[in-house]
């Protein structure tokens, strides 16, 4: 429970806040037990999205010095609060709706049907980009000619094999893009792929970040900007993580302070959740359980691709993503822990 202390602390303190907005807005009590239980699913909701990136998060923060280890859990979690819940939603309407910041935050406050109609409006660019760079994730880790460990082997070893070519993933991410554009209407096929296209870049530009970092690290300097690498990586791997999310959010509700309440405190229950896996060294106890956050990471990446046909609530995305992640827990129990481990 040590772990969870302060990500219940902020429950109770964002669900007060919660109950408090509702009755702003709705005038009763009812409305504020309304707000209150719609922040408590959201949690829920970005708990069962997020378990994964908590994973990943791990198997990044364990090579990361101590003094960068606590600023991605200090630093990133305020980006993670204020930028992704609150900043971005306004950002995106700001560029939609061409207003300013200001202007955005009052209609946030004052006209949230509007807001939320604007925020809906981008959700195709929004997943867009987000499946890209999540999808480069996930095709990065299987198409690596370096791993040794396979799970689910008839899948993993043909894929470090072809993981020899250079920028095998590159050329498959491009042709799934490609792929589903030509499916998009006329007016939507062009922003898909531009959007698809930015997500693939980022992914680009971050890892070209990290490996230039960490081409030295022959002194406690280099070491340093290493982990300033990692930690740029990983607030853009739980921003992609957030877009769905966050823009899913306002399915359930239109009120910005909900869902930016809601979808934090699931962030607090995702960062405990990575000093758990680093500390109690889950990942080397558990050999498959890194597999399963990817291939978990893959399925959320080609459910947003795919959202402009298919839409699955958020609910399910998350369901998929727990079976997934608990399937290669279940399966790392019966093969044991790793050498490194024992």
């Amino acid at each position: 429970m040590k772990y969870f202390r302060s990500s219940f602390v902020f429950t109770v303190i964002g669900l007060i806040g919660s109950y408090f907005v509702g009755h702003y807005y709705g005038g009763t009590t009812a409305k504020a037990l309304e707000a209150l239980f719609i922040a408590s699913v959201l949690a829920v909701l970005e708990v069962s999205l997020s378990f994964d990136n908590a994973i990943v998060n791990a198997s990044v923060l364990k090579n990361m010095t101590p003094i960068w280890r606590h600023r991605f859990l200090t630093w990133g979690m305020i980006i993670a609060v204020f930028g992704m819940r609150l900043v971005f939603p306004l950002l995106i309407v700001t560029v939609v709706a061409h207003i300013d910041p200001w202007s955005a935050l009052q209609m946030a406050a004052f006209r949230p049907d509007e807001y939320a109609q604007l925020m809906l409006s981008a959700h195709l660019e929004v997943a867009a980009f987000g499946g890209t760079f999540l999808l480069m994730v996930a095709l990065s880790y299987f198409y690596d000619s370096e791993k040794v460990e396979h799970w689910i082997s008839w899948i993993e070893k043909p894929a470090a094999i072809l993981g020899k070519v250079e920028a095998v993933e590159m050329g498959v991410c491009v042709l799934v893009l490609l792929v589903i554009s030509k499916f998009l209407p006329e007016g939507q096929n062009f922003s898909f792929l531009v959007a698809g296209l930015a997500g693939l870049i980022t992914y680009v530009v971050v890892d070209g970040i990290g490996a230039f970092m960490e081409a030295s690290e022959e002194t406690m300097k280099d070491v340093h900007r290493a982990s300033a690498a990692m930690f740029i990586y990983l607030e853009v791997l739980d921003a992609s993580f957030s877009f769905d999310g966050v823009v899913g959010a306002f399915a359930i509700t239109h009120n910005l302070f909900i869902i930016m309440i809601g979808l934090s405190i699931g962030a607090f229950f995702v960062r405990s959740l990575t000093i758990m896996f680093v500390e109690k060294e889950a990942l080397a106890k558990f050999a498959y359980l890194e597999h399963g956050a990817f291939y978990a990471i893959g399925v959320l990446a080609t459910i947003m691709l795919t959202d402009p046909f298919l839409h699955f609530p958020e609910w399910v995305t998350g369901l998929i993503g727990a079976i997934i992640v608990l399937v290669a827990f279940l399966w790392s129990l019966k093969k044991g822990p790793t050498e490194s481990a024992e």
